[in-house]
């Protein structure tokens, strides 16, 4: 038996129903877990012998709407963590849905890897995905003062203010967008002939 059949045979063995889906796909495992057991989970996943997942690589936030022109239906908003296990020698991903498109929400693993402290600030940072029991969930990336969640697929690309230094207030200050919106379409202009060799 292969090393990713074993790990599949073992992730549904331990955790079974808690597993809404399971992909293995280019040498690779996908599973992805309710809200509800996301932290039952993430321990099992932690300290079952079979498993072993002792490291959490990353967090990531995802902003699900539009994709794929709406192809995704479903909770907009979910939280993948990528683990490995030292001793086995596996790689996993693991997708949890925020099940609130309003105010995602999910519970902190800091019980469960103290080192997703950071991940989970910088995905409350960019996405807005509040990590509930987090001891010191706040801005990472974005100043203090920022407003709105600059990684939502809503949030205008110029933003909504800029700074500059003051000269005259001795500071830095805050105004309204000065920049006209604007889209710029690539426009490229070939001589007849250009691709047959005769430009």
């Amino acid at each position: 038996m292969t090393s990713i059949a074993s790990l599949e045979e073992n992730l549904r063995a331990v955790l079974g129903e808690n597993i809404v889906s399971l992909e293995n796909r280019l040498g690779e495992i996908t599973i992805t877990v309710g809200a509800a057991h996301y932290v039952e989970v993430a321990r099992r996943l932690r300290d079952d012998p079979d498993l072993a997942f002792d490291t959490l690589i990353d967090l990531c936030g995802i902003d699900w709407r539009d994709w794929r022109e709406g192809a995704h239906d479903g909770p907009r908003f979910s939280a993948t963590l990528h683990l490995l296990s030292v001793a086995k020698n596996w790689r996993l991903r693991v997708h949890t849905f925020c099940p609130d498109d309003d105010l995602p929400r999910l519970p902190s693993l800091m019980p469960v890897w103290p080192s997703v402290g950071w991940y989970e600030r910088e995905a409350f940072d960019l996405f807005g995905i509040v990590f509930e029991g987090h001891p010191d969930l706040r801005r990472i990336l974005t100043d203090y003062g920022f407003v709105g969640h600059p990684f939502r697929k809503d949030f205008p690309i110029s933003g909504y203010v800029e700074m500059r230094y003051d000269p005259l207030q001795r500071r830095v200050v805050y105004q309204p967008v000065t920049i006209e919106p604007r889209e710029i379409v690539p426009r490229v202009i070939r001589e007849d002939g250009y691709a047959l060799g005769r430009g």
